[in-house]
């Protein structure tokens, strides 16, 4: 039997010790800037010196599913499929949610290992995720939000609430329990962002939070794991020095400027999972209704303050590797503070509770941490240095680029 499997132009070797890669949802550099100085992070901070501790850039849209899937996949949704956590189904009209593994173009790396006869898990904070990354794994595949009775017992306590800090410690502690017990030699853990939303680099709670993961790292090390850390996406203050939430509600205003019914606005941010955000990020496809002047309604939404960005379907699909038969006639981009939003009726913002309105989505959170346990070998040194790193580039390293 080969020692690799190979996908999407990319040769992966099997694991020759336990290898746990991590999506930290939400994990803006910004955390670790701030946190190592200040002690959040004894262990991820030792790997400046002692392993590799950079930075990469995630796949665009700058949201939870298609960076997962590219993370999983080693490509950029153009290859996979997977373009938002939401989509509009040109053919239907029906807005659809990205969680079906029918939707991806790819296999996995976690299903290709689990075939070639490693014990692979793949353990996510939230539901919505399971059936994409566990798409033909032949594996261990569960979610703390819905962790069956056998999962609690082996981890210890009850499955966690929905939004709260403990839905990915719970994925920690998980996937520490299967190491000690020899279940998974490949683990890819995937966390949620809830903390990130709500708690600013430096607040309490996030340094809390952090201090935690930086725990369970730390016992990942003991128990002779290469641990590979990475993100999805940044996150920025999108509120205004009142502390609203500073959001252009497109769909709203080019409905009032070019009259009803002109666009459709599509948030592929949406998901189950929405009381800390409102289904307000800022990346927004844009689809033309009433109103087919497309060079009109793009130089309308250029104008608007707080637009970063806008760009045509196919522009958009060939600059950040989106599938071109699933792009919009024009998708928007908000800058660093700005949230879009389609309709203000279609967003409920009281589950902010007098949080900042914390999100992604646009360029300004494409920066994230890109993290390994152990020095990187001679030639992955060299690949590191001449070229931006790419988030899904973090199986490659931690599988084939480590001392």
């Amino acid at each position: 039997m080969s020692d690799s499997i190979e996908l999407n132009g990319r040769r992966y070797h099997k694991p020759q010790r336990p290898t746990v890669v991590v999506c930290v949802d939400g994990w803006d550099p910004e955390y670790l800037e701030r946190g190592i100085p200040e002690g959040v992070f004894p262990t991820i901070g030792s790997f400046r010196r002692d392993g590799y501790l950079g930075t990469a850039e995630a796949a665009m849209p700058t949201f939870t599913n298609p960076n997962n899937v590219s993370i999983v996949t080693g490509a950029p949704p153009s290859v996979h499929g997977i373009a938002g956590n939401y989509y509009l189904d040109r053919e239907t009209g029906r807005e659809v949610m990205m969680t079906d593994d029918r939707l991806m173009r790819s296999e996995t790396i976690l299903a290709l290992m689990a075939a070639a006869g490693v014990k692979t898990a793949a353990v996510t904070a939230k539901d919505k995720l399971r059936k994409l990354l566990g798409r033909n794994l032949a594996g261990i595949c569960f979610s703390s939000e819905c962790a069956a009775p056998e999962i609690e017992a082996m981890v210890g306590r009850a499955k966690p609430e929905m939004y709260s800090a403990d839905l990915s410690l719970f994925v920690l502690d998980a996937g520490i329990r299967l190491l000690e017990r020899g279940a998974a030699d490949l683990l890819y853990l995937s966390l949620s962002d809830y903390v990130q939303h709500a708690h600013a680099p430096g607040d309490r709670e996030a340094d809390a939070f952090h201090r935690a993961i930086d725990d369970r790292v730390r016992r990942f090390i003991e128990l002779g794991a290469i641990v590979g850390l990475v993100a999805d996406h940044g996150m920025n203050d999108k509120a205004r020095r009142d502390g609203e939430p500073n959001v252009i509600f497109l769909e709203d205003e080019l409905n009032n400027r070019f009259g009803a019914g002109a666009v459709r606005v599509i948030c592929p941010i949406t998901d189950p999972f929405v009381r800390h955000h409102g289904a307000l990020g800022s990346f927004v496809r844009v689809y033309t209704g009433r109103v087919t002047d497309l060079l009109s309604l793009m130089a309308a939404s250029t104008a608007l303050p707080g637009v970063a960005l806008v760009l045509d379907g196919p522009e958009a699909a060939r600059r950040f590797e989106l599938p071109f038969d699933r792009e919009a006639d024009f998708i928007v981009l908000g800058d660093a503070n700005t949230a879009i939003g389609a309709s203000r009726s279609e967003h409920d913002l009281s589950g902010l509770a007098g949080h900042r309105l914390r999100s992604h989505g646009g360029l300004a959170e494409r920066q994230v941490p890109f993290v390994l346990s152990r020095p990187l070998t001679r030639e992955y040194r060299y690949l590191a240095e001449p070229r931006p790193l790419r988030n899904f580039d973090i199986f490659d390293f931690a599988l084939n680029g480590v001392e």
